[in-house]
């Protein structure tokens, strides 16, 4: 009897689990398209994925590639292995694509000028990768649209205006239109196009109208954006007649960031803004959402919900940028501009739940929402590559799939990619670290952690600094890393004289067992940032500065003290890179003694690199020996060396600076490649903090560069016990 009861009480556990279980999206694989550059083009040419489609059988992502004047193919047989299937040269620059069948549609732009605007349309054979027809289209094409039916392709002629001319304000003839080709066997007749006429529609150049996007819902009526115009347009899909148009409207945005200032300061105000939507979903029949992008007049930060008729049914207003903000995902060099700029859009039912996947720009994140008839309701936000702008859902095989535009080929910079995501049962992969709203319910923003410390008597409390891409906004952040997602519970400002300290380069820290800290700052003198040790108290003002000895800034350059920690009554300081003193493939780790004043040094013994360079980014005590990160500085399947190495303390016996310094012995801890690589993301080049709680766990942390030419993620993991 106690046996079946047992095995009742098993049996009603799983019933209960399976009843709770939770489907989720997570990052299954990032694919760099340079590797489907033809094998006769140099790896380094630039080449971009924009807008996303997928074949009829979920096997295969098509991409527009405008740098490359191309479209890109990427087998997702396998999809959490994708492999490059190859690229098809077009004559032009493709800027949007679609797929019915076993066809592709590429909206192709072949323009002299702006005012002299012209492009065709490809319908290219997907297994024999051949053009097989082509069509004029009057214009400068922009986003296209295949109906749920498959018997409608629509094309936005955008014909752009240009940026340069008379400060980009519109009208800017010519006007653009849309085109519209019925679908006979899945191939378009180029005689029977018909355009759809949307002048005069618009409050805001209505003689210019310029379409950025569309849709088409299951009646083929045409949902379209006229961003620059701020309108939306409903247009018969058989015929080209207008069967409704509004306004996108405006809003008032409170909290907001508006400053560039190397600050997160949510204080700011933006009155009238235009929402200028770019991506259009429908959502049903009637109801359709926008993503307000915005462009040279607005931007609202969020998206909308309207009736066709064109009433407003919902508005996320500051929420979607303020979910980014407390994930470390807020640009703070677009605050001037549009913030995270919600650009790309997706609505498909997965199962019995209708998702909407927004795609922020600049923030590099995709929020998920789920779509009922009342307001939506976010699930989550997925990390991205740098730039997101295309996305497709694949809901037959639960995956999802998002183009990154951005190609930063310069300095080793991240390549475009494409991003898959699966939906299964489990745990969310990421965030991996978040902060909170505050009492005023503005966002506790934070980013660029550079150094981390553990707190000397709590288990799993951490305290992480911020460097000097926020450099008016100093900052010490405490980490609950006990939950998880790890939790910022505190920002604790760093002050001189009760005033946010400025000029420094935070990216190192420790405690120095007391309630204060010991703070590292990294120098550079063409900018007028001093090397330097500094000491605040609780409060996180600065009561003891220490500057760098003439010995020792006789032989700076700009990469200086990448982190801190505290042996006894002596400072240790690690120097990220080589000096001008330093034998090569060595740097220094600088002692200070807080009784003596005196000042030391030793050698380490860096890994020489295949390409690049090879530093230090932290240097933290545990035990016996004192943990360092060497890092190259290279992204994604370039990367080789992102490693923990350990020295004991025994080995840190500093000579006078200016002497023959010793060099010290490493012991290899552990290869951070892997866990770099763990959600399905590329390896990102800065891992940048390392720390061991009193417990004995070690924990890293990676610098998300602020946002800046980043895609924001900022990875927070542990490496288990360390043994001593």
């Amino acid at each position: 009897m106690k046996r079946l009861l047992a095995l009742l009480g098993i049996c009603l556990g799983l019933v209960f689990a399976q009843a709770n279980a939770k489907n989720v999206f997570n990052r299954i694989a990032s694919f760099p398209v340079n590797t489907n550059l033809p094998a006769d083009m140099d790896p380094a040419t630039e080449t971009s994925s924009e807008i996303i489609a997928v074949s009829e059988d979920g096997m295969t992502l098509v991409y527009s590639d405008s740098p490359l004047g191309a479209i890109g193919f990427v087998d997702i047989t396998d999809p959490a292995n994708p492999k490059a299937a190859g690229t098809v040269m077009l004559d032009g620059e493709p800027t949007a694509v679609s797929t019915l069948g076993n066809k592709v549609f590429a909206a192709v732009n072949s323009s002299e000028s702006y005012t002299e605007p012209s492009g065709f349309l490809a319908v290219i054979d997907m297994t024999s990768r051949e053009l097989e027809q082509s069509c004029e289209l009057g214009g400068q094409p922009d986003s296209t649209a295949v109906s749920p039916d498959g018997s409608i392709l629509a094309i936005a002629i955008e014909n752009e205006r240009d940026e340069d001319f008379n400060d980009g304000v519109i009208p800017q003839m010519p006007s653009g239109a849309v085109a519209i080709f019925q679908l006979e066997n899945g191939m378009p007749s180029c005689e029977a196009m018909l355009t759809a006429d949307v002048t005069g529609l618009a409050e805001i150049a209505p003689e210019d109208p310029e379409p950025e996007f569309l849709d088409i819902n299951d009646n083929n009526e045409i949902a379209l954006t006229l961003q620059e115009n701020n309108h939306i347009v409903i247009i018969n899909g058989q015929t080209g007649e207008i069967i409704s148009h509004f306004s996108a409207g405006a809003v008032n945005l409170n909290n907001v960031d508006t400053e560039e200032e190397g600050a997160l300061s949510f204080d700011g105000s933006l009155s009238s803004v235009p929402r200028e939507p770019d991506a259009v979903q429908w959502l049903d029949t009637e109801r359709l959402a926008i993503a307000n992008e915005g462009d040279y007049e607005g931007g609202s930060r969020g998206f909308s919900i309207f009736s066709k008729s064109g009433e407003l049914l919902f508005d996320s207003g500051l929420s979607f940028e303020y979910e980014l903000a407390i994930l470390g995902h807020y640009p703070e060099a677009r605050s001037g501009n549009k913030g995270v700029e919600p650009e790309g859009m997706e609505v498909k039912t997965f199962g019995d739940t209708n998702y909407l996947f927004l795609l922020s720009e600049r923030g590099s994140a995709v929020g998920v929402y789920k779509i009922t008839g009342a307001d939506p309701e976010l699930l989550q936000v997925l990390p991205s590559a740098l730039a997101p702008e295309g996305v497709i859902a694949i809901p037959a095989r639960n995956l999802l799939a998002v183009s990154n535009e951005a190609d930063l080929i310069a300095d080793g910079g991240v390549r475009s990619h494409v991003t898959l995501y699966s939906l299964a049962e489990g745990e969310v992969s990421y965030p991996m670290i978040k902060s909170q709203l505050d009492a005023s319910g503005r966002p506790m923003g934070w980013g660029a952690l550079s150094g981390l410390a553990a707190d000397p008597e709590k288990a799993g409390i951490l305290y992480a600094v911020n460097d000097s891409f926020y450099a008016m906004q100093p900052s010490i952040y405490t980490i609950d890393a006990t939950q998880k997602p790890a939790q910022i519970t505190a920002v604790t400002r760093v002050t001189r004289n009760g005033q946010p300290a400025q000029l420094l380069d935070l990216e190192g820290i420790t405690a120095d067992g007391e309630g204060g800290f010991w703070l590292a700052s990294e120098g550079r003198l063409d900018r007028m940032i001093m090397h330097g040790i500094y000491h605040v108290d609780a409060s996180g003002e600065i009561d003891e500065q220490i500057a760098f000895p003439a010995e020792l800034l006789a032989v700076e350059r700009r990469w200086g003290a990448e982190g801190i920690t505290k042996i006894g009554d002596t400072l240790w300081i690690a120097i990220q890179r080589q000096w001008q003193d330093d034998p090569d493939n060595t740097v220094k780790l600088v002692s200070y003694n807080l009784e003596s004043g005196e000042w030391g040094a030793v050698r380490y013994p860096t890994d020489a690199p295949e390409e690049g360079w090879v530093g230090l980014s932290e240097i933290s005590l545990y035990g016996d020996y004192v943990y360092l990160i060497e890092r190259d500085n290279l992204i994604g399947d370039a990367a080789r060396i992102k490693k923990l190495y350990r020295v004991a303390v025994s080995e840190l016996n500093p000579a006078p600076l200016g002497s023959d310094l010793p060099l010290v012995a490493k012991e290899e801890v552990h290869d951070f490649i892997l866990d770099l690589k763990a959600t399905g993301g590329y390896v990102v080049d800065k891992i940048e903090g390392f720390t061991v709680d009193v417990e004995g766990e070690g924990f890293a942390v990676t610098d998300n560069d602020g946002v800046d030419d980043s895609n924001g993620e900022t990875l927070f993991f542990s490496v288990g016990q360390i043994q001593n």
